[in-house]
């Protein structure tokens, strides 16, 4: 049975993230390898995983070059840094599908790149990117950037778990 997959905030061939986010690889090159790498240690290829945003500074033949190289049926929210690309340059650069908008899956995650306002009637949890390092409090917010998972996608199963309170004793 496929598994169904979150993460964020690859950032390929970003050299400045190296040390904006004080990530532990070398150069760009380590760092796009160890992150594929990564990826597929955990992502079969029948899984789905949705990626919530700024995926890929690189131009398009090297982002599909990537892209092609990662297990699973990809589905990219656009973040920040990929909407100045547009929809078609995402599916010609190798996601199977593109959202310019948030996306609620399975009537409980709110997902999205940047943060959303949440509060406690809001009935989603938001599974959100964008923050890198940072972290908001409190159950409504996921943060799914790499930093957070050493740099590999999460199931569903293991954010479920990680945000709805126990009724067991």
């Amino acid at each position: 049975m496929a598994n169904v997959f979150f993460t964020s905030d690859h950032h390929f061939g970003h050299k400045l993230i190296i040390d904006f986010e004080s990530r532990p690889f070398i150069d760009v090159g380590q760092m796009n390898e160890a992150m594929i790498e990564s990826w597929n240690s955990v992502v079969n290829p029948d899984d789905k995983v949705f990626h919530l945003g700024d995926f890929s500074f690189l131009n398009k033949e090297a982002t599909h070059a990537i892209v092609e190289r990662l297990h699973g049926y990809k589905i990219l929210i656009l973040g920040n840094h990929d909407r100045g690309r547009g929809r078609d340059w995402w599916l010609e650069a190798g996601f199977d599908e593109v959202s310019e908008y948030p996306l609620i899956y399975k009537d409980f995650f709110f997902l999205s790149h940047e943060p959303m306002y949440m509060n406690k009637h809001i009935p989603y949890v938001n599974v959100h990117g964008h923050i890198h390092g940072q972290k908001y409090e409190g159950k409504n917010y996921f943060n799914i950037c790499v930093e957070h998972w050493n740099y590999k996608p999460l199931t569903f199963e293991q954010i479920r778990d990680s945000v709805i309170v126990s009724e067991e004793g």
